[in-house]
């Protein structure tokens, strides 16, 4: 079976390197599943869970915004920021996701403050998600 190589790569250094199937992404427009041969594309993403699947198992990383660009052959993931699964503090995630919540709920006249603390329970939120937590 023909597999896609994919990097998922941040500012501070590559996080994902491998093979696989498939590889679903949250961009701006929707979801969108990649698979080998591809049409080329660039696409910016939002916040959510790259999905890798590599035969019957699902690798997921979380990816707070970026852009994803697909070759026939490749992915690059250039995201502004990636965690894969084992290197989420599940703790400091609840406590960022508790915090978001209150702003939320204290600063619904302040838009901006508004926008920051659901952008910031949205990361938490995901982060959570890919952690299985």
């Amino acid at each position: 079976m023909p597999t896609v190589q994919v990097s998922v790569v941040t500012p501070d250094g590559k996080v994902y390197d491998g093979d696989v199937d498939m590889v679903s992404v949250r961009t701006v427009e929707g979801e969108l599943g990649i698979l080998p041969k591809h049409i080329p594309l660039v696409a910016p993403l939002t916040v959510g869970a790259v999905r890798l699947k590599k035969g019957s198992t699902v690798e997921k990383v979380a990816v707070s915004g970026g852009f994803v660009e697909v070759r026939p052959d490749q992915v690059t993931i250039l995201a502004e920021a990636a965690e894969l699964p084992t290197g989420i503090d599940v703790d400091r995630a609840l406590q960022a996701k508790e915090r978001a919540q209150k702003r939320i709920e204290s600063n619904r006249q302040d838009e901006i403050d508004f926008k920051r603390a659901e952008l910031a329970l949205r990361r938490a939120s995901n982060r959570l998600d890919v952690a299985g937590k």
